[in-house]
């Protein structure tokens, strides 16, 4: 078996907690290849002003649908609503910390007016504003532990960035605050893997053993509610949606980049109806801005 995957140490390291846990339910060696999407090419842009539907997934979903590999693992986040071919998201694996975290040596409630906070996220951008912080956003590019580093050497004072990819490198020494899912928004997806395979593939079954129904629950709710409005990374939308019990909660918001609210919804339904549920607090946000 051979899964691909891209060669960031994320990537990788998320990679292989999938390959970890495939193999308590197979016995078949699997081989990693790594392959280098359009994201990892471009390093001096902010994310939001290239119009580039599956920037960081495009590459590896060519390789699976031509049995280059057999599945992919992707961050559910970066994958497009809809996906190509006859690529289908097989497993959602138990889902890691959705939240958002601020790297600084500042607290967030002292940093100093005018500090540099590096983002490149418009989402992100926006949160800022919406909480009258009055930071410089500068864009910054790279992985975990290089965005982390330019925190250290003060070329920022501060970054924000998921929880969960900061928990998974083991570098939580550098989080200074847990934002609450309701006061920092989420992508939506965020936190969550996806493994990713033909839908014809001879390897489903195994892959299935890798889903978690609730996270893959919590996950479908929050990416209908952003296939449903029809915005990606170009739009400051948050999405958590989060299981308890036989019920789903979701919370979702969409801002302008200045911080204007322009809708913010509040549902619950039940566990098994993510997708409705997610397509009904849609509703609820293209009635608010429309």
């Amino acid at each position: 078996m051979k899964v691909g995957t891209r060669g960031s140490n994320l990537a990788m390291t998320q990679t292989k907690n999938i390959i970890s846990q495939l193999s308590k339910v197979i016995n078949e060696e699997i081989e990693v290849e790594i392959i280098k999407t359009t994201g990892d090419k471009i390093t001096d842009s902010q994310l939001y002003s290239i119009d580039i539907k599956g920037i960081f997934t495009k590459e590896l979903d060519k390789a699976v649908l031509e049995e280059e590999v057999d599945f992919a693992v992707h961050s559910l986040k970066d994958l497009p609503t809809e996906l190509v071919g006859d690529l289908e998201i097989i497993a959602v694996p138990e889902r890691e910390s959705p939240n958002e975290v601020l790297i600084s040596p500042y607290d967030w409630d002292e940093l100093p007016e005018g500090a540099f906070i590096g983002t490149s996220s418009l989402r992100r951008e926006a949160f800022c504003n919406y909480h009258n912080k009055n930071l410089n956003i500068k864009p910054i590019r790279g992985n975990i532990d290089t965005r982390i580093k330019k925190v250290e050497n003060k070329e920022y004072d501060a970054t924000i960035m998921a929880e969960a990819g900061v928990k998974r490198l083991g570098l939580t020494q550098h989080i200074k605050k847990i934002f609450p899912v309701e006061y920092f928004t989420p992508a939506a997806g965020q936190g969550a893997l996806a493994v990713v395979a033909r839908e014809d593939s001879n390897v489903r079954k195994d892959l299935e053993k890798l889903n978690h129904f609730n996270s893959a629950q919590e996950v479908i709710a929050e990416k209908t509610v952003l296939a449903e409005l029809g915005v990606g990374c170009q739009w400051p939308l948050g999405a958590s949606a989060t299981a308890n019990g036989d019920k789903l909660d979701i919370y979702s918001i969409l801002l302008e980049k200045d911080g204007k609210v322009l809708s913010e919804v509040k549902l619950s339904g039940s566990i098994n109806d993510a997708e409705k549920l997610g397509r009904n607090a849609a509703k609820r946000m293209m009635e608010d801005y429309s």
